[in-house]
């Protein structure tokens, strides 16, 4: 048994988990995130429809031994009942209570009651150390969990595989997957056989992490040693493949799972149906909806709120209004998320009245608005360039009691810097930093990019430089403004050095970045050296793309060496690009001018 305490804490419970248990305050429960997998539910189904004792507000059946409470308070006064009885009742009973007030979510008045408990001498035995361990870990506290554990070997009680279970669980809902693996591992060493729960609770925290190879290995070791997977367990690998884009892999899941037997539910349609519409398979995601339908599996919120989410950012946003009404009319009522999608989806193309109206109309439906939901209004206005609405939404967030975050600000800083209002901008990222809220690279950048195209190279110098005091390490697009707003106020110069600083930093100039050397050093008349670059991005292993090409064409046009030229729209041709309008007027310029354009036109036809 020591080998699965190994690289965990000692076996006694350390002096911070007592000050912890001590602490915690009867009557005072405070609801945690739910574990992905309820471990206790598993064991206490309840059946309301066989109780043979009533008592005041709580339940009490001999054929189904659980309780049932409207009302924390109620619980607590048959726990204090039932200290007083003489002779007290069993361990079992007090079991049974705590269970129930475990499914209440009332973590932290558990771990209080079973503390009480303790000090008046009520013997523990493994259920009971249990649900403590369940509580504690609900409560984000595994370490803790650890440290009961500890206390539970060293009392002489043989850990079962729930023990082990709920600790993984612990682990894994804390984001440590890697140590719940190897507990894991070290539970099936030491002979212990993982059930349904520890299996399915070790896939879903695999899959978080991203792992959905060894997840899927995991689900076919539990196949290996009679384990069969439920629709839990499916639907996680499901889910999480569908994140990946895997939709063909998920489909195969989908159609395994329905040959051993195991109906899909509506979850498992929502995830696929949601995938469907993310890759653009709109057939596809109307075949399953229409099975699910078939299939007697009503689609939920979810189900609704994904096409309508998907729709809207394939600007197909009659489509997903038409499902928001179709929504209403089945009975299923629409949620904030449904709402703030079709919001978004209304801001990306520009109809910001209509944009507007949904978000009205949340709040006549008594959904209550987040953060979230305003910068999306605000971010709408702002692309809009209607920063005078963008920032009275911004004030009724704030009288709202609502706090706006970093995405607030540098939304609408960005917004201001295209508008050339850097006074108020800066304004926003003074206060913005007033408030305890860390500026991030986009946030600088908006400023920055504001600064360098209304011509403050200085000001925009300093905020670089502010930037990298912060400990904020720029990458390439801080870079890549800078030498643009170099470039625009004539130091053409000084942008070449700070491309040479961009490289001797150990950063990759991405294809903008050449785009803006390349066009003004051809602007410049310095085409030898334009030419040089252009040819080195691709040794650099940065790919020209139609917009380079565009430029390197338009520097040669520009200073009438219609040789290169030539020569660079046969690569183009050869590549699969194509001019833009700007290019495509200097051509036609060209071909109508003097015997130039009867030169260059018998070049173009030899290609």
């Amino acid at each position: 048994m020591m080998k699965v305490m190994r690289g965990w804490r000692s076996a006694s419970i350390s002096s911070s988990a007592i000050a912890f248990l001590q602490h915690l305050k009867l009557g005072n429960p405070k609801s945690a995130i739910s574990l992905p997998f309820c471990l206790f539910n598993h064991f206490s189904v309840l059946n309301k429809k066989r109780v043979l004792f009533y008592f005041p507000n709580y339940y009490f059946s001999t054929a189904q031994p659980y309780y049932v409470f409207d009302k924390i308070d109620d619980a607590l006064t048959l726990f204090n009942r039932m200290l007083r009885t003489r002779p007290r009742p069993c361990i079992v009973e007090f079991g049974k209570l705590l269970t129930a007030i475990v499914r209440m979510k009332h973590y932290e008045t558990v771990v209080s009651l079973l503390k009480q408990m303790e000090l008046l001498g009520i013997t523990r035995n493994v259920v009971t150390f249990n649900i403590l361990l369940n509580c504690l870990c609900r409560l984000h506290h595994v370490d803790f969990g650890f440290s009961v554990f500890g206390k539970m070997l060293k009392l002489g009680f043989q850990p079962t595989i729930v023990t082990f279970s709920t600790l993984i669980n612990g682990l894994c809902v804390e984001g440590k997957v890697a140590q719940a693996v190897n507990l894991f591992d070290d539970v099936v060493e030491q002979g212990f056989q993982p059930n349904l729960i520890t299996y399915s609770t070790i896939v879903n925290g695999l899959c978080k992490i991203g792992d959905t190879t060894r997840a899927i290995s995991l689900l076919r070791i539990m196949g290996e040693r009679g384990c069969s997977p439920d629709i839990v367990t499916y639907n996680t690998i499901i889910d999480s493949l569908c994140k990946d884009n895997y939709v063909h892999e998920a489909l195969e899941f989908f159609s395994e799972m329905r040959a051993k037997g195991i109906p899909p539910n509506v979850v498992t349609y929502s995830c696929l149906i949601c995938a469907m519409c993310n890759s653009c398979k709109w057939k596809e995601a109307t075949r399953l909806f229409k099975e699910m339908v078939a299939a007697n599996c009503k689609p939920n919120v979810f189900t609704y709120s994904g096409m309508v989410d998907a729709l809207c950012k394939e600007g197909r946003i009659l489509e997903a209004h038409r499902i928001v009404e179709k929504m209403i009319q089945v009975g299923v009522e629409p949620d904030r998320f449904t709402y703030s999608s079709l919001m978004d989806g209304y801001c990306l193309q520009g109809e910001m009245d209509e944009a507007r109206k949904v978000f009205n109309s949340i709040i006549k439906k008594g959904i209550e608005l987040n953060v979230v939901s305003y910068n999306i209004i605000i971010n709408g206005y702002c692309k809009a360039k209607r920063m005078d609405e963008a920032m009275a939404y911004f004030q009724e967030m704030t009288r709202n009691g609502l706090v706006p975050d970093v995405i607030t600000y540098t939304t609408l800083i960005g917004g201001m810097s295209k508008m050339g209002r850097l006074v108020v901008a800066q304004g926003l990222l003074e206060n913005m930093c007033a408030f305890g809220l860390v500026p991030n690279l986009i946030t600088y950048s908006n400023l920055l990019d504001g600064l360098c195209k209304h011509g403050h190279i200085q000001g925009a110098v300093h905020l670089f430089r502010v930037m990298q005091s912060s400990g904020l390490e720029p990458n390439v697009v801080p870079y890549n403004i800078l030498i643009h707003g170099f470039c625009l106020v004539g130091l053409v110069e000084v942008a070449r050095k700070l491309f040479c600083v961009l490289i001797m930093k150990g950063l990759q100039p991405d294809v903008y970045t050449y785009s803006i050397m390349i066009k003004e050093l051809c602007r410049e008349g310095l085409l030898d050296d334009a030419y040089e670059l252009f040819g080195k991005m691709e040794v650099d292993g940065c790919m020209r793309n139609s917009c380079s090409y565009n430029i390197m064409l338009q520097g040669f046009l520009l200073n009438k060496d219609i040789t290169r030229a030539a020569k660079v729209i046969r690569e183009m041709v050869k590549r699969g690009f194509s001019m833009d309008a700007s290019t495509t007027a200097m051509i036609v310029d060209l071909l109508y001018s003097d015997s130039t354009g009867k030169y260059f036109y018998e070049l173009v036809q030899k290609l």
